[in-house]
């Protein structure tokens, strides 16, 4: 088996990329990717077995760590990130847990963004400190209140921009500016954004986490994750706790994801143009009190999102007058096209209440400090004719 080199070839713009970089072919020539169903792998000799396992050899070994089709994705997605290596796992909160884990120890520190996905926030808040490894969550948009919360020990500054569900914009440089200033490591979670809008290493950031699972998929197919950073951290951090503990992507995830990327430029883009469509034509409704979208100019942080985003996003919070859940649940049981769930970044436009979903967990209070009301829903615009989902939104909107 070869693999398409990079160093070789000219260096093509990211839409291309998409469509063939970290490309490995076989003896057979086949067009799209192989997919690789092995557990194992065979060696020559005993002697090639050893040097393999020695890593004196290059070559595959064991899929729990090192499959020819992972390796496409991840190979891919370092290229079309700009990232000196990755590593695919099997679910986006596996990359999430992972990148932070993996690089911490008993008495270290960590340091958040309140605005977190649930989970995301469980594995700072409730999780890390049962190993020792203590964590403060601040206002992420609020600069003084990063600097005040920094240690000597503080070794990890995680946060997510845009933020789930509120979609609030945080300053990417400026806080791995601070983190850098005590020796941490700023993780960026960039599933709202995506690769396509916002190139997070670019900005300062030491790690960039993505769920696959989302619009790298974006057909609803399958779940994975991945983590991009510099070699040196790969292999300090991430490589040996992936290889040990085994939170990998299966191949045929990572087959289906190869696939995705393809079209991912195509998809992104088309969702975000139909997202700042809907936003314009709801803005301003009877029925809504507060709406929020990246590329806006109303949109609180949009100096931040000039700044660090190349684009919107094809995601779109709103409240719906009155802040209660009867109407909200009222607005969401007239939808027709758009489905109630908590995914997002599919091609089906797709509506979530993040108050009894994705962030259920939080209490009222911690949930009224992030925005969430009983009103608020997150909408994540599809590849359905834009006009059909506006007449949908509008006819659920009169019943609320």
């Amino acid at each position: 088996m070869s693999s398409s080199s990079t160093a070789a070839t000219p260096q093509y713009r990211p839409e291309t990329e998409l469509v063939h970089g970290g490309t490995l072919r076989s003896q057979f020539g086949e067009t799209s990717e192989a997919l690789f169903l092995t557990q194992g792998f065979v060696y020559e000799s005993a002697e090639q077995c050893e040097a393999r396992f020695k890593g004196e050899e290059p070559g595959f070994l064991y899929s729990r760590f090192s499959n020819p089709t992972v390796a496409m994705f991840e190979r891919r997605m370092a290229i079309f990130e700009g990232a000196e290596s990755s590593r695919a796992t099997a679910t986006g909160m596996a990359a999430v847990t992972t990148a932070l884990v993996a690089q911490l120890k008993a008495g270290d520190h960590v340091v958040a963004s309140k605005a977190l996905f649930g989970s995301c926030r469980w594995v700072v808040e409730d999780f890390l400190p049962r190993f020792g490894v203590p964590s403060t969550l601040v206002d992420g948009l609020d600069l003084d209140q990063w600097r005040k919360a920094m240690r000597p020990n503080t070794k990890v500054c995680f946060l997510e921009s845009p933020t789930n569900p509120a979609l609030e914009v945080l300053d990417i440089p400026s806080i791995a500016e601070i983190a850098h200033s005590v020796g941490a490591n700023l993780v960026v979670d960039n599933v709202f954004a995506t690769p396509i809008w916002q190139s997070p290493l670019k900005l300062g950031a030491d790690v960039v986490v993505y769920s696959a699972t989302k619009h790298i998929d974006g057909q609803g197919r399958c779940l994975g994750g991945v983590i991009l950073s510099t070699e040196k951290f790969i292999q300090d951090h991430i490589h040996q706790y992936m290889r040990q503990t085994g939170p990998s992507m299966s191949p045929f995830n990572a087959w289906v994801l190869l696939k995705g990327l393809e079209t991912l430029h195509v998809r992104v883009a088309r969702q975000t143009e139909t997202a700042s469509q809907i936003a314009d034509k709801l803005a301003g409704h009877k029925n809504i009190s507060r709406l929020i979208y990246p590329g806006r100019d109303d949109h609180p942080q949009a100096a931040n999102v000039k700044k660090q985003m190349r684009g919107g996003s094809n995601l779109i919070a709103f409240e719906i007058a009155g802040g209660n859940k009867a109407a909200t649940f009222r607005f969401l049981n007239a939808l027709r096209l758009v489905k109630i769930t908590n995914n997002l970044g599919d091609a089906k436009s797709l509506i979530t209440h993040p108050a009894t979903t994705t962030h259920q967990r939080l209490t009222p209070e911690a949930r009224a400090e992030l925005g969430i009301s009983d009103g608020l829903v997150r909408f994540s615009a599809g590849l359905e004719h834009p006009d059909d989902i506006v007449a949908d939104l509008m006819t659920a909107l009169e019943k609320a």
